[in-house]
């Protein structure tokens, strides 16, 4: 999945009138910021989001602007008189952007202590599904109550709590809105009745949605309670690769016009097998060689993609985010110097990330050694990789 077409879709265009009088609640303040900024805040840090679309009420633009107006946000789109007619108006004013996107993740704003981390989980899942909601479990005991008694407990254990954001093929829930008549609680129900399974995964008790006084008390209590700032871990990873007659040299998943390739049991890209170790680092998940061993006939010839790929899952089920790279290649031959842009840009594609923080470098080691007298390669690698605080 290319992360790069994630779009948000931040839907602001409620009154909130169980909140009594005052402004409308996504402008209220929380622990001294508004909602909806706080709430804007996280997906504009999360690399996954390339793309940001707000819809409000049109007579909430003063409080909008005073409110986000700085961020450099597009324009937010005028709402509707319901909250699907809000998320069908966004999802037609992304669709006649510069690029419509691939996936979306729908999102209340009135929900501004989402992590990170629950973030990263759709997004991760929506490499497998077209549709991934967020849910926590119910603990509580369920009853159905009619005139004010109980007439009926339901079994909690397969009961859970929808939360937001919700991901989506981006054409796929914009043929749901387009298609399913009715009202629906949320996006998710909508996907569902055109017969499409919704995939789950963990979200957050504390991502809770903000309807009353009572629910702006709790949430001051959560953020008073919280660990300030997101923690950091830094991964290192070093391979090794022999020359060998016969085999294509393949680096950073590219294949490099060369005399000879490198030789291994899979494509033996260096580059990403250094890389993959370093991920692997931030999370204590050993190295490659214990997840892809090359005694397995599985990995002969493999891809090294999906390696690296192995190690941001692993990454991104720990709650982690990988923010910067720096790669080293010594050799002699090929020269990297005329490679670097193609090779760097084809790292920010498979790991998603902005070629700003991804750092590829090249050096040799003076005729030194079995890289100096050309037998082989290595690479070495370093990541940097975030993690909410809470998880950390």
């Amino acid at each position: 999945m290319d992360e790069a077409r994630i779009a948000a879709l931040i839907v602001a265009a409620g009154h909130g009138v169980r909140m009594g009088e005052g402004p409308p609640k996504q402008y209220r303040l929380l622990a001294g910021e508004p909602v909806l900024r706080r709430t804007l805040r996280t997906f504009l840090a999360h690399p996954a989001i390339h793309r940001i679309q707000v819809v409000i009420d049109p007579a909430h633009g003063g409080l909008y602007e005073a409110t986000v107006g700085d961020l450099g946000l597009p324009q937010p789109v005028a709402g509707g008189a319901s909250r699907r007619e809000s998320v069908a108006r966004g999802l037609e004013a992304l669709a006649a952007g510069p690029a419509a996107p691939g996936w979306v993740m729908v999102h209340d704003a009135a929900r501004p202590l989402v992590s990170s981390a629950v973030i990263e989980r759709v997004a991760t899942a929506l490499r497998f599904a077209p549709a991934v909601v967020p849910v926590v479990p119910v603990f509580d005991t369920v009853a159905r109550v009619a005139a004010g008694r109980i007439t009926e407990l339901v079994p909690r254990e397969a009961m859970v709590r929808v939360q937001t954001p919700q991901g989506f093929d981006f054409q796929l829930l914009r043929r749901a809105h387009r298609e399913v008549a009715g009202e629906a609680t949320d996006d998710a129900s909508l996907v569902r009745a055109l017969g499409v399974e919704v995939a789950t995964v963990p979200g957050d008790p504390a991502n809770l949605k903000l309807t009353t006084p009572e629910d702006f008390a709790f949430a001051e209590r959560l953020l008073a309670g919280r660990p300030q700032g997101p923690r950091f871990r830094t991964g290192l990873g070093y391979d090794v690769h022999a020359f060998a007659e016969g085999r294509p040299l393949v680096l950073c998943n590219v294949t490099i016009p060369h005399e000879r390739g490198l030789a291994g049991h899979s494509d033996a890209d260096v580059a990403l097998h250094a890389l993959t170790d370093a991920i692997l680092a931030t999370v204590g998940a050993d190295d490659i060689g214990s997840h892809f061993p090359p005694s397995d006939p599985r990995w002969r010839d493999a891809d090294s993609r999906h390696f690296l790929a192995r190690a941001l899952e692993l990454l991104h089920r720990a709650g982690g985010q990988l923010e910067h790279v720096d790669l080293t290649l010594v050799c002699e031959r090929p020269r990297i110097g005329p490679l670097r842009a193609r090779l760097r840009r084809r790292l920010a594609q498979l790991l998603g990330l902005p070629e700003s923080r991804i750092s590829l470098k090249a050096t040799t080691t003076e005729g030194l050694g079995f890289t100096g007298r050309g037998e082989g390669m290595a690479a070495w690698a370093v990541v940097t990789a975030r993690f909410p605080a809470e998880e950390g």
